[in-house]
């Protein structure tokens, strides 16, 4: 039997059908009435909501989306401390004691600045007697947690090989996070790298070093993470996933980058001796075979006295947190205001314990209905995209039949998972610290994670929390994901008009789907393999087009001298274009010539008002730039007016016609999916 066209016939035979009767049409205090759709969609649509939400201090982009995470936050907030109330609350090793326990830890702060730096002195010590010409023994010390600032290594799938878990190696973190903080040279940059000094000196005074070593740890620090960040892929360049795999053997790397005794450290985090190791930057590790040996004992402590403070700060006391928010919230994302206590105390819980607390999260708040209602439209979605590639003028007929295959192997995952995770071993004792509690917890993760090696994919295993307010789709699993979080108001309403649904949850979905065919995840077959299914003629005309759509992004200037990156954000605008063009397909199957004006809007101008409320918001200019640089996310603004420029339906639907700003001719028009 093939259970690929069994599965594709079960998803044309879904019934297009209206899934809900009547309901609640755009809420129309969301609009500017004074803009008119023709001159700038987004503020016509979404200008009444950023009028009435002005950006609180706390934030430094406000919209719907944020307004959901904020709802689900105050709903996990109350599970918490109903919790508390639970007998099972006050039993050890029970996943109620460790939820409220971590987040009762969380909210001391009279305890957390008592304690000040004192959880964090003993890895500092550790550090600091550490021989340092035997690096594979110390980046593998358990105390340190595996600490190692330049590079990273870890389990999972084999991009060629689906089913099997292989050890991967890439490139180390910033401080700053992003390469070109360190290689770019202007007004902003320098103000950031000097925030990040006076942040480096004052988290290390605080951990009990003097203003000389401040100093002297700075300079050294700053020296080696310069040569590191020019040696770094660049954004554009990790988003290719073949030239990040690159197939090394334990041999092979020794040979290559003896700087450190690869077998030991193989060894010493229980992975053996690995058949086949997958490095994402060669040339990285190359170049740290030019900087490690050439540093001093001296240096290399510093680099992991830094690493190790630096990691810390959100888990010891308001001194630490401060000077955290100083530099990464107010001077690089330019919020005003730190956060409620309660919401950063809620972050531990979410991240230790994710699906215990998700578990508690979908009992209250995720009806059997709401999953039911999904199962429809992503089934509703999947036809209308196979009409949309059968109709591709670009796209052979054998490689539409590879895309078809594709589309029908799709894994769809929703609201929750149907196996939870086992948190047993996790162990949260109260009268450790904070962070002492939060270090266990990372461990376990680690060795979790170190533990899949040489074990088959676990493809029921689920890659965000069901009270994540998000979305996904994962290229080796070839696999969609909605948790239960993002299936709330606004975006997933079940007594709102189909339009809105569609155009706003719909698109979500076919959002996720079209990432199985973006630049990246069109590279990635059936079955998840990396393995080039397409015909040589398709994928040029394929590249062509994301080139044009890339340059349509790169043309928009984000703030006074900076342009927006279409190469980075490419696959995320080929995902938002291909998710606006087949939920509108989706939705005219679905309600035919049913559907009535409400409130004197037409259902495609329903559709449309709902998509772009989705990205209603306002953004600080500091976070502007933080997020060109660093998010493969285009801007709210962008995802609605560059997005929609492409689509005809659009411009019929609000008269938009030649001479207005919005307007884009036909034969300049980026159509992909």
């Amino acid at each position: 039997m093939n259970l690929r066209k069994v599965i594709l016939s079960l998803a044309a035979g879904v019934p297009l059908m209206a899934l809900a009767t009547g309901g609640h049409g755009i809420e129309k205090s969301n609009l500017d009435p004074s803009t008119k759709p023709g001159q700038d969609f987004y503020q016509y649509a979404c200008g009444g909501w950023m009028a009435a939400n002005p950006l609180p201090a706390e934030f430094a982009r406000f919209g719907t989306f944020d307004q959901l995470r904020e709802n689900a936050r105050e709903q996990l907030k109350d599970l918490i401390l109903n919790l508390a109330q639970n007998p099972d609350s006050k039993v050890k090793g029970t996943n109620a004691q460790k939820v409220c326990d971590i987040y009762a830890l969380a909210m001391d702060s009279t305890r957390l600045n008592k304690e000040g730096a004192a959880p964090i002195i003993p890895l500092l010590e550790i550090i600091e007697k550490a021989d340092t010409k035997d690096l594979a023994t110390l980046f593998s010390d358990e105390r340190l947690l595996f600490d190692n600032p330049l590079f990273g290594i870890g389990v999972g799938t084999d991009a060629k090989n689906s089913n099997s878990n292989v050890v991967h190696i890439g490139e180390g973190g910033l401080g700053l996070g992003d390469r070109d903080y360190y290689l770019e040279q202007n007004e902003t940059n320098d103000k950031i790298m000097k925030a990040y000094e006076t942040y480096v000196k004052r988290i290390m005074t605080l951990a009990g070093y003097s203003a000389a070593d401040a100093d002297r740890i700075w300079s050294n620090l700053i020296k080696i993470e310069k040569k590191m960040a020019a040696a770094k892929m660049t954004r554009e360049q990790r988003r290719d996933p073949q030239a990040r795999y690159n197939v090394y053997t334990v041999d092979k790397l020794q040979k290559e980058f003896p700087y450190i005794d690869w077998a030991l450290l193989m060894k010493n985090h229980g992975l053996g001796t690995p058949d086949k190791i997958i490095v994402s930057s060669p040339q990285y590790l190359k170049t740290l075979c030019e900087i490690v040996p050439a540093l001093t004992e001296r240096e290399i402590k510093d680099l992991m006295l830094l690493d190790a403070v630096s990691s810390a700060t959100s888990l010891l006391s308001d001194d630490f947190y401060n000077a955290s928010f100083e530099l990464y919230d107010k001077v690089m994302s330019g919020k005003e205001e730190q956060e409620p206590r309660w919401k950063r105390a809620m972050s531990l819980p979410n991240s230790m314990l994710g699906e215990a607390v998700g578990q508690l999260y979908v009992e209250k708040y995720f009806p059997e209905e709401s999953k039911q209602y999904m199962k429809t439209l992503v089934e509703n979605l999947r036809v209308a995209l196979g009409k949309h590639i059968d109709n591709l003028s670009w796209m052979s007929d054998a490689t539409k039949a590879k895309a078809h295959e594709k589309l029908a192997g799709f894994t769809v995952k929703i609201g929750y998972p149907d196996k939870w995770k086992d948190y047993s071993e996790i162990e949260v004792d109260p009268s450790l610290s904070l962070a002492e509690n939060a270090r266990k917890a990372s461990l376990w993760f680690i060795k979790d994670n170190f533990a899949k090696l040489n074990k088959p994919v676990d493809r029921d295993e689920w890659h965000m929390t069901p009270q994540t307010v998000n979305a996904y789709y994962n290229p080796t699993t070839n696999e969609i994901c909605f948790p239960a979080g993002i299936l709330q108001k606004p975006y997933f309403d079940l007594t709102a008009d189909d339009a809105l649904n569609y155009g706003a949850i719909g698109v979500v979905i076919g959002h996720e789907m079209t990432h199985g065919f973006d630049d990246q995840g069109r590279q990635y077959d059936v079955d998840g393999n990396l393995n080039d299914w397409w015909l040589t003629a398709d994928a040029d005309k394929f590249k062509t087009l994301a080139d044009g759509l890339a340059a349509q992004f790169d043309a928009i200037e984000v703030a006074p001298g900076v342009h927006a990156n279409g190469r980075f954000t490419l696959g995320e605008n080929i995902a938002d274009q291909g998710g606006l063009r087949v939920a509108m397909t989706a939705y005219l199957d679905a309600v035919g010539d049913k559907a009535k004006d409400i409130d004197g809007l037409t259902p495609l101008q329903r559709f449309y008002l709902a998509y772009a409320n989705v990205w209603a918001g306002n953004i600080r200019e500091a976070e502007i730039l933080s997020r060109t640089k660093t998010d493969p996310h285009s801007l709210g603004k962008n995802r609605v007016n560059v997005s929609l420029r492409n689509i005809e339906p659009f411009f019929k639907a609000f008269g938009i016609v030649e001479g207005d700003p919005m307007f884009r001719p036909e034969n300049e028009r980026i159509v992909i999916w």
